[in-house]
C-alpha cells in the first residue's frame, strides 16, 4: 500500500503540472495547465487519478474520493487516498475498493438520500463545505466516525463538489478530506479554494464526459463491425465462424511478433491506435462477401446451386435403365430371342451404372481432374433420354425468355448432360457438362470470379466509410488478404515488399483459418499437421511471408489456436523443426 501512495503521489509532476500553489504560477495559470493535461489523457484510469490528486494537491487536502455516477443512480467509488494513513485504491493501482455504490435515491421510497453528503451534493448539484464533521447537521458521519475510531484518524473539513457536463448533468462527485495549512494543521476549506476546486470540477466533468462520448463512439463502432461481420457469417451456415476466428488469429500473430526480442520483428510494435486498427481491418475484411450469393459461397458440389441438380442426373439415369429395361420386353414380344435380350439389358444396366458412379464421384469435386475424364463426362453426356413433356411450362418469366430461342419444347430427345440456353442465367453459367468438367474443386470461372470480386468490393465499400485518421489504413490492411509475396496475388498484384506486416499477418490467418475450418460444406477439415505442410508448400511457392510462416511456428501461435478453435481430434503430432529447416536441394537430373 505505501509504495501504491508514493507511485500516486507523483502523478502530477508526470503531467508536467506544478506541484501545488507554492510555487508562484496564479491560480489560473495552473487551471489551464491542469486543464491541457485532461483534455490530453486518454486513459481512464490515469485522468480520473489526475483529477483527484491535482485537487488534493491545490488544497493540501490529506484524503479525497472520486465518485462517478452510474447508470443505476448510484456513485460508484472511482479513487480513493488518505495520505496519511498511506491509503491508495482504484485508479492505476489495481486495488479494488470494497465499499459498495452510495445510491442517490432510496431502493423502497425513491426518497432523495441527503444523509450522505456526497449523495446531497450530486442530488441538488450544489457543493457542500463542511469545516468539522463532527459537529454537522443533517449529515449522516456514522460510518466516518466509525472508520476514524478503527484507524485513530479524526475526518475533519469535507468539501464536496459535483462534476457537471455541458448540458448539467451529473457525471461525479469529486469529495476532499481535510484541508491542511502551512504549518500542516487541519482547517476548513475557504472560500477561494472552494471556487477554485469547481474551476476544476467543471474540467473534469468535461474531460471525462468526453471520454466517455469517445467510448461511446468506440463501443457503437465495435458493434456495427461485429453486427456486419455476424451478417455475413448468418449468410451462409458453413462459414459461420469465419470472421470471427480471422481476427483472433490475426491479432496472436501481431502480439506474437511485439513480443519478439530479436530477428525482424524486434522492432516491430504496435500502439493503441494501431491495434484497434488492426482489430477493425480484421473484421471486416470480408465485408464485400455480403454481395456474394449464398449458392455460390456454399457451392459444395459441381452441380449444386440452391440445391444440387445431381438429383435430377440421377433421375435420367433412371429413365436410361428403364427405356433399356422395356426395349428388352418389347423386343422378346416380338419373338426375339430372350436371353440374349436378357444379357444385352444385364449388360446395359452395369454400364449404366458404372457411368453414373464416375458421374457422381465427378460431382464431388477434388484436387484434379484430368482431361481424360473430362473428356468421359462429354462422352457419356451424349447419350439421348426422350423428354415427353413441354419444358417451357411453369419456368419464371426470365428463365422463359431464355427459351424464346430454342426450339419447340412439348417434347423430344435431349442429351443426357448438358449446357442449355436456360443455364446461361444472368452472369453465371450453370451448364452441366461446363460444372462437371471442372478441373480443380467445385467452382466454375464466373463463380471463381464472383467469390474473388468479394475483396474488390471490400475495398471498395471500406474506402467509402469515413475512417478517422487512426483508422486510415483499415482498407488496406483488409483488402491485402489475398495478395502473395511474390505478386500473383489479388486484387492488386502486391509484392511482399509493397505490403505491410499487419496485411500479411491477415493473409496467414485467413488462408490457416481456411484450411482448418471444419464448417465448410465443399472439403473435410484437415488436420493441424495437414494445415501446416500446406501452409509451408505456400511459403516455399513465395504465396506467404516466410518471416510471419517461422514466427507463427516458433511462438506458438499455431497451437494457441488450434487448442482454442480447432476439433481436438484436428490436433495432431507436428515435428515443426522440418518446415523451419530450408527444404533439401532436389537431386539433378543424370546427364
Amino acid at each position: 500500500m505505501a509504495e501504491a501512495i508514493d507511485q500516486t503521489s507523483s502523478a502530477a509532476a508526470n503531467y508536467n503540472v506544478p506541484d501545488g500553489m507554492a510555487t508562484g504560477a496564479s491560480g489560473l495559470e495552473r487551471l489551464i495547465e491542469i486543464g491541457l493535461a485532461l483534455s490530453a489523457e486518454r486513459n481512464h484510469d490515469r485522468l480520473t487519478e489526475l483529477i483527484l490528486l491535482e485537487a488534493m494537491s491545490i488544497t493540501g487536502a490529506d484524503g479525497g474520493t472520486l465518485y462517478l455516477r452510474t447508470d443505476e443512480d448510484a456513485l460508484k467509488f472511482t479513487i480513493m487516498r488518505t495520505t496519511s494513513l498511506k491509503i491508495a485504491m482504484g485508479g492505476t493501482t489495481g486495488v479494488p475498493i470494497p465499499f459498495p455504490p452510495v445510491r442517490l435515491y432510496n431502493a423502497e421510497t425513491g426518497q432523495p438520500n441527503h444523509n450522505n453528503v456526497s449523495a446531497s451534493a450530486a442530488i441538488t448539484k450544489k457543493p457542500i463545505n463542511i469545516p468539522d464533521a463532527y459537529e454537522a447537521e443533517g449529515y449522516d458521519f456514522s460510518g466516518t466516525k466509525k472508520f476514524d475510531q478503527g484507524t485513530g484518524y479524526r475526518s475533519k473539513s469535507f468539501l464536496c463538489i459535483p462534476l457537471l457536463n455541458y448540458a448539467d448533468d451529473l457525471i461525479g462527485v469529486l469529495q476532499l478530506i481535510n484541508a491542511k495549512n502551512a504549518a500542516g494543521e487541519v482547517v476548513a476549506f475557504s472560500k477561494d479554494i472552494q471556487r477554485t476546486i469547481e474551476a476544476l470540477a467543471s474540467q473534469a466533468a468535461v474531460a471525462i464526459d468526453n471520454q466517455k462520448l469517445i467510448e461511446a463512439q468506440k463501443a457503437l463502432m465495435d458493434s456495427l463491425i461485429k453486427v456486419m461481420a455476424h451478417a455475413i457469417d448468418a449468410k451462409s451456415p458453413y462459414t459461420g465462424g469465419h470472421c470471427q476466428r480471422v481476427p483472433e488469429l490475426t491479432k496472436m500473430l501481431a502480439s506474437k511478433a511485439e513480443a519478439a526480442t530479436d530477428g525482424i520483428f524486434a522492432d516491430f510494435k504496435l500502439d493503441e491506435q494501431q491495434r484497434y486498427e488492426l482489430h477493425v481491418a480484421a473484421w471486416l475484411h470480408d465485408i464485400g462477401k455480403v454481395t456474394t450469393p449464398e449458392f455460390v459461397v456454399d457451392k459444395a458440389t459441381k452441380l449444386q446451386t440452391i440445391y444440387d441438380r445431381i438429383h435430377e442426373v440421377r433421375m435420367r439415369f433412371e429413365v436410361l435403365q428403364r427405356d433399356a429395361e422395356i426395349r428388352m420386353l418389347k423386343s422378346i414380344a416380338k419373338g426375339k430371342n430372350a436371353r440374349i435380350e436378357r444379357k444385352k439389358y444385364k449388360d446395359r444396366c452395369a454400364e449404366l451404372k458404372a457411368q453414373w458412379t464416375f458421374i457422381a464421384d465427378a460431382n464431388i469435386g477434388g484436387e484434379f481432374m484430368s482431361q481424360e475424364k473430362q473428356d468421359k463426362v462429354k462422352e457419356i453426356a451424349k447419350q439421348k433420354w426422350y423428354r415427353n413433356f413441354d419444358r417451357k411450362l411453369g419456368l419464371s418469366w426470365t428463365e422463359a425468355k431464355l427459351l424464346d430461342k430454342a426450339p419447340p419444347a412439348e417434347e423430344g430427345w435431349e442429351q443426357l448432360l448438358a449446357d442449355l440456353p436456360e443455364h446461361s442465367e444472368a452472369e453465371y453459367n450453370l451448364g452441366e457438362v461446363l460444372n462437371m468438367c471442372i478441373a480443380r474443386g467445385t467452382l466454375n470461372d464466373d463463380e471463381r470470379r464472383k467469390i474473388n470480386n468479394h475483396i474488390v468490393l471490400t475495398i471498395d465499400m471500406l474506402k467509402e466509410m469515413p475512417f478517422p485518421k487512426h483508422l486510415k489504413r483499415v482498407p488496406e490492411y483488409a483488402g491485402g488478404h489475398h495478395e502473395k509475396i511474390d505478386g500473383t496475388g489479388y486484387p492488386n498484384k502486391l509484392r511482399g515488399d509493397q505490403m505491410s506486416w499487419p496485411a500479411k499477418m491477415m493473409g496467414i490467418a485467413d488462408i490457416f483459418e481456411a484450411l482448418t475450418a471444419a464448417d465448410r460444406p465443399y472439403k473435410k477439415a484437415k488436420t493441424l499437421s495437414e494445415s501446416l505442410k500446406i501452409l509451408w508448400f505456400m511459403k516455399k511457392d513465395k504465396h506467404v511471408d516466410p518471416d510471419l510462416f517461422e514466427l507463427f511456428l516458433r511462438s506458438g501461435a499455431y497451437m494457441e489456436y488450434a487448442e482454442q478453435f480447432l476439433r481436438p481430434d484436428q490436433i495432431d503430432k507436428v515435428d515443426i523443426n522440418q518446415y523451419l529447416q530450408p527444404p533439401a536441394p532436389r537431386p539433378q537430373a543424370a546427364e
